[in-house]
């Protein structure tokens, strides 16, 4: 079941309407448990105990080390023995967090780990190492328990009955790629019980219709010419290099973005608003801010649960540059276990560094701080911002080392093959470079163009528009979507 298709919309729809035909709460909370194991048991059946599993164990812990609120009363008796507790949850914190990371490490890094300690693995079909794949979803997973848990031992109300925890970590249109979710507000929307208004319904119709356009008419056919262009480096030229990398960049975030605004709008048909995980970050003009729009609630966990307890920017500039550059490093290293990751995250760490240092500098030269208030100021910071970016994405889309080193040497001063251009843009495409490229620069535009209304002008479409729309995108994603549709980027994360 994949989102967007027919299946997934009559799923949908089914949950929805039986979701307000019930009047119980826990009624529904059992039919949101219900249809979200459904709904992982149609993509990975093999791993539904598992995540059951992992769900269960973090609600129990989190229950352990919820503080009583009776503590909270000045008591001399309590001292002696809530100092010791006060440990005991500490340590329930720990042994919470490190199962959690220990099962994501495991899946995710056991081969390349045993690689790097030069452990030769079993190439033989029926290896188990070749046949296991990560659970789909288990990094958004393991994230939202590690904040769960931190939030629970910060002081928050834990989960009084695992219904809620479980509808909320099992939440079907966000459980596969989020975006991440913290456990109150979601629950609080849910036992609201307030069926959605006309303008909620359409919203969330027109969410899940302009997704699907995205995500089938635009970010599946980029994926063609990046696919092709990255598979063929040997062959490809310097200014295919950086086409393909210049597509990929609109390719990963069309994709990403697509399957939120699926998963929004579905949550909207039931009353749930989840949160907004991307806000135009290619017009940012600055790193600081492309991260404070991009991935936006991947970026709030950082630096709720990475950077803050780190220190932050509280203990002076060189030890905020190192915590910028931990953190960063260790979003590379999530992504993946290939030498890549862990340089486009470096690449970050280090922007986020000297943005970081140029606008301290910036408050003992004045002049420099109002230059980057002026339009060539702006123009350059834009320039500047998304070429990190785009370039870091290199390493993003080819993570091993033999990829990315074949494709930085051939980035200056090489000819393409002589059938490259013909076989790969103009038989396979039916487009030449020039082409592509400027149709690539028209979907930047209509990006521009969204966020000038939106950002700009203060602009919106009306509820009856968007409802004229949704039937119109949803026939054009159906039928010119690419023959194959592709499984969602970071189904791989």
């Amino acid at each position: 079941m994949t989102l967007p298709s027919l299946v997934y919309a009559l799923f949908l729809f089914s949950v929805v309407g039986v979701f307000w035909a019930l009047e119980s709460l826990q009624a529904r909370l059992w039919l949101l448990i219900a249809s979200s194991l459904i709904f992982y048991a149609s993509l990975q059946v093999q791993y539904l105990l598992l995540m059951v599993a992992v769900l269960m164990v973090t609600f129990f812990i989190g229950n352990a080390i919820a503080t009583p609120l009776d503590w909270r009363i000045p008591n001399p008796r309590w001292q002696l023995a809530e100092r010791g507790w006060n440990q005991r949850r500490t340590q329930l914190l720990w042994l919470g967090i490190g199962l959690n990371v220990a099962l994501l490490v495991g899946f995710k890094y056991a081969e390349g780990l045993l690689r790097w300690l030069g452990i030769e693995l079993n190439a033989a079909p029926d290896s188990i190492l070749t046949r296991i794949v990560m659970p789909l979803g288990l990094s958004f997973f393991v994230f939202e328990c590690i904040a769960y848990l931190v939030d629970v031992y910060r002081g928050s109300p834990a989960a009084l009955n695992f219904s809620d925890f479980a509808a909320y970590k099992l939440y079907f249109p966000k459980l596969i790629s989020g975006p991440i979710t913290r456990f109150h507000p979601f629950i609080d929307q849910v036992e609201q019980q307030k069926p959605p208004g006309i303008n909620t319904a359409v919203e969330g119709l027109w969410l899940i219709a302009y997704g699907a356009i995205k995500k089938l008419l635009i970010a599946d056919h980029i994926a063609i010419l990046v696919n092709l262009s990255f598979d063929n480096l040997e062959r490809a030229g310097s200014a295919d290099i950086w086409l393909a990398t210049f597509a990929y960049g609109l390719q990963l975030y069309l994709d990403f973005s697509a399957y939120v605004n699926i998963a929004r709008g579905s949550a909207l048909l039931m009353g749930i608003t989840l949160p907004q995980n991307f806000d135009a970050p290619y017009f940012t003009t600055s790193l600081a801010d492309f991260w404070r729009r991009w991935h936006i609630t991947l970026g709030d966990w950082l630096r709720n649960y990475l950077y803050f307890p780190l220190g932050g920017s509280r203990r002076g500039l060189v030890r905020t540059c190192l915590n910028l550059m931990i953190v960063m490093v260790i979003a590379g290293i999530w992504h993946g276990n290939n030498w890549g990751f862990l340089v486009w995250g470096g690449l970050h760490g280090a922007g986020l560094v000297v943005h970081r240092l140029t606008v301290a500098l910036g408050k003992m030269l004045p002049r420099l701080k109002a230059f980057w208030a002026t339009l060539p100021g702006t123009g350059l910071g834009w320039l500047l911002t998304q070429g990190l970016v785009f370039f870091s994405w290199l390493f993003f889309r080819l993570p091993e080392p033999k990829q990315f080193t074949l494709a930085l040497q051939r980035l200056w001063g090489t000819p393409a093959d002589a059938q490259f251009g013909q076989l790969v843009y103009l038989e396979s495409l039916g487009f030449s470079f020039s082409q592509l490229l400027l149709l690539l620069w028209g979907v930047v535009g209509l990006m521009g163009l969204s966020y000038l209304v939106k950002r700009g002008l203060k602009l919106e479409l009306s509820w009856p528009v968007k409802l004229l729309l949704v039937p119109l995108f949803s026939l054009l994603a159906w039928l010119l979507a690419p023959a194959e549709t592709l499984p969602y980027i970071y189904f791989d994360f």
